[in-house]
């Protein structure tokens, strides 16, 4: 492991000194200090609009990413003590109509004729926020990590309009000084500016991307000049109370139905324009949106992302680390089987080379589940080297209430489970090469051997060609409680490779091919699983592909394992299981009003048997008001006694109303057999100002059959946004 850490740290260096300086240095656009109010209108009518420099020149990125965009765009951007101003002119080629999806907040970007802003204030090329519109005015904003990766569960505090005048859309924007993360006294930023066109269709950039990156990736971004430095914030703390009321029943258990009433909320404190302290009280999250349901046919615990708004900002600090099947901290271990009492979090950038992020979560005893009340603290400390590489550090400590006496003695619990990290992240300056290699340990009382993991990983990516290298070591008892492993005491190894061929004309853009081999040992090196497939994909030059899958898999059971998961007999430790299976998937072009998705599986299963799966979704827009969507997976498994035929059905269908870019209403539809489950989620949102919401819940969830009601819930939830 160590040979491995020398080579991949020293063959980093000389990657990341691979075009060291920043690669579209040249590319730069002036801001300008400003005087002159500016009226957020989406016009370019006021006089301080008209002495700016103007970006404009786009790169085309996709589909090709050769010569300059067909859709013109002209970008200024000025400032003021209080304000970053950007104005965008999105000219069009062609007499055609925007194409979006609706007016929802942080749409899908490759659904959506859009402009958007990536922002990396200290100029590192590895972190930063976006801000950007769809061409009917909905925003969207998010924190940049990882190089360029996007979450846009992130919300905060800006203004926009946008207006159609036929040939083209204007988008103006004001956003706050303490809405952005950079440091004083700094008068250059990293900056890209990207603008989709679905109807050419054609994705372009102020500063050229290669067509294999997204346009987020910071590797490549420009640099915005500041006339003078941007003011320092200030005093920068923002109030976020509400005040929620719900009433719910269970029906199952027959018990009254309960009226509950709470308030609490959220404390943002600047500590400097760059590192941010976070406190809260007694959070609630009724508002966030319920998880999509799967058809589980795994026989490991499942991953469904993080959404609460308080664990989001600078989350990359602590949820980075390891890999997806690896994760030694996981947000959602902490609070959603006991409620969270109160919480504080300091995350941010001390300089441009040194981040920190900083947690501590309490959470009340819940003898239901037969858990104590709880302490969760969480450090982890980054440190850029070389280009765009970094090195992290991550403490994990869980405390349980000495005093809690367990009334499910079959639950045990820890009275302290700990983890400490070592990880290093390779991103070379030019992007080809990226990986990680890392160790971890954790610290149960009693446990002494085998409690510690390592990973490591390492990719090239050029336009026609990929490879990739991921192995992890997990030892038996490894134990991180605060994270999400779903197995342990394995050794994996995963190679891969890919090539794209792209011709010259005709309605094929590419096509290409991407092989993966996933093999798991056991910790003598004995075959427990393996996976390997085949996959060749075709682009059409409007979006559209088309993909078939050849693949091979060999299981062996470490644990009794029902493959239906349906509650049917279980398949005896130690059996072996090979099969083979093939599969198509369509992905019908976006530009369309009507789309779709198709994809079948066919082939071996489990104990010689045979699983056939179709999914696919329809969705119908009705631009830009709603979006019509529904859904199916049906999974036929057929097997010897006891399981014979097995029939899984999952159903979904969608109504997404947003009758302004502030109003918005969803109803949410799952029928799961599997899980004997018809849900219902419907949510009405009114941003009524900034980054302040109302919120009406409505969640039903019943038994299919015999059709009666599980339980049902109604949450009416205020929050106000204060700035000082």
């Amino acid at each position: 492991m160590y040979r491995y850490l020398l080579f991949l740290v020293l063959f980093s260096s000389v990657a990341d000194s691979i075009h060291a300086q920043k690669i579209n240095q040249n590319r730069q656009l002036l801001a300008r200090r400003i005087n002159e109010p500016i009226q957020i209108d989406a016009r370019d009518t006021d006089p301080a609009w008209q002495k700016l420099p103007i970006a404009t020149d786009f790169s085309r990125v996709l589909p090709m990413d050769s010569g300059r965009a067909n859709a013109r765009t002209e970008v200024r951007i000025c400032f003021d003590d209080k304000n970053l101003y950007i104005l965008a002119i999105c000219r069009k080629p062609g007499n055609y109509p925007n194409r979006v999806e609706s007016l929802r907040r942080d749409f899908n970007f490759q659904r959506n004729d859009n402009f958007i802003v990536f922002l990396d204030p200290f100029d590192d090329r590895t972190n930063g926020q976006t801000f950007g519109v769809n061409a009917a005015g909905a925003q969207w904003d998010g924190m940049l990590a990882d190089g360029g990766k996007a979450d846009l569960n992130w919300d905060n505090k800006w203004t926009s309009e946008v207006k159609d005048f036929g040939t083209h859309y204007i988008f103006e924007a004001a956003i706050p000084f303490t809405t952005l993360r950079y440091k004083s006294g700094v008068k250059e930023w990293g900056i890209n500016l990207s603008r989709n066109d679905i109807s050419l269709p054609e994705k372009s950039a102020w500063a050229p991307v290669p067509r294999q990156f997204p346009t987020s990736t910071l590797a490549f971004s420009g640099t915005l000049v500041f006339e003078e430095a941007p003011p320092a914030p200030g005093a920068n703390i923002s109030v976020i109370p509400y005040l929620a009321s719900g009433m719910n029943k269970n029906h199952e258990r027959q018990t009254p139905t309960r009226v509950d009433a709470a308030f609490g909320g959220d404390v943002k404190i600047g500590i400097t324009s760059s590192l941010n302290l976070d406190l809260t009280y007694n959070p609630d999250f009724s508002q966030v949106e319920v998880d999509r349901q799967v058809t589980n046919l795994d026989r490991f615990e499942l991953f469904f992302p993080e959404r609460r708004q308080f664990f989001l900002e600078n989350g990359d600090l602590f949820a980075n680390f390891g890999f997806s099947g690896l994760r030694p901290f996981f947000s959602r271990r902490i609070g959603l089987e006991a409620p969270i009492v109160a919480g504080a979090r300091l995350s941010g950038k001390l300089n441009k080379d040194w981040r920190i992020g900083a947690m501590n979560m309490q959470t009340q005893q819940n003898p239901e589940r037969g858990l104590p009340a709880q302490n969760f603290s969480v450090l982890a400390l980054q440190r850029r080297v070389f280009a765009r590489s970094n090195i992290g550090l991550l403490a994990i400590n869980k405390e349980s209430s000495p005093d809690f006496i367990n009334p499910l003695p079959g639950r045990p619990i820890n009275r302290y489970n700990r983890n400490i990290g070592l990880e290093y992240n390779l991103a070379s300056a030019n992007n080809k090469w990226t990986g990680k290699i890392n160790t971890f340990k954790s610290f149960t009382p009693g446990v002494r051997r085998n409690d510690w993991a390592h990973a490591g990983s390492l990719q090239y990516a050029s336009k026609r060609l990929t490879l990739g290298w991921q192995h992890e070591y997990v030892g038996e008892r490894y134990n991180p409680e605060v994270g999400f492993v779903p197995r342990r005491g394995y050794i994996k190894i995963n190679p891969s490779a890919g090539v794209l061929f792209f011709p010259d004309k005709g309605a094929i853009l590419s096509h290409g091919v991407r092989v993966v081999s996933l093999s798991y040992f056991n910790q003598k090196g004995g075959s427990l699983d393996n996976e390997h497939y085949m996959v060749y994909t075709i682009t059409g030059r409007k979006n559209g592909t088309i993909s078939t899958f050849l693949s091979t898999d060999y299981v062996k059971l470490t644990q009794p394992f029902d493959p239906t998961n349906s509650g049917k007999d279980t398949l005896a430790r130690g059996t072996t299981h090979d099969w083979r299976a093939f599969g198509m998937e369509i992905n019908s072009p976006q530009q369309k009003l009507l789309t779709f998705s198709l994809s079948t599986r066919l082939g071996g299963y489990y104990q010689g048997g045979t699983r056939t799966n179709i999914s696919g979704e329809v969705s119908y827009r009705l631009q830009p008001y709603a979006i019509f969507s529904m859904g199916m997976s049906y999974n036929d498994i057929r097997m010897r006694a006891p399981w014979n035929q097995t029939q899984l059905w999952l159903a979904s269908s969608r109504v997404d109303l947003t009758l302004t870019n502030k109003l918005y209403f969803t109803t949410f539809v799952q029928y799961n057999n599997q899980l004997k489950n018809v849900n219902i989620n419907s949510r009405l949102q009114w941003r009524y100002k900034p980054a302040s919401d109302f919120f009406l819940v409505y969640t039903d969830n019943y038994l299919p059959a015999p059709f009666s009601v599980k339980n049902r819930a109604v949450v009416l939830k205020f929050t106000y946004w204060w700035n000082s």
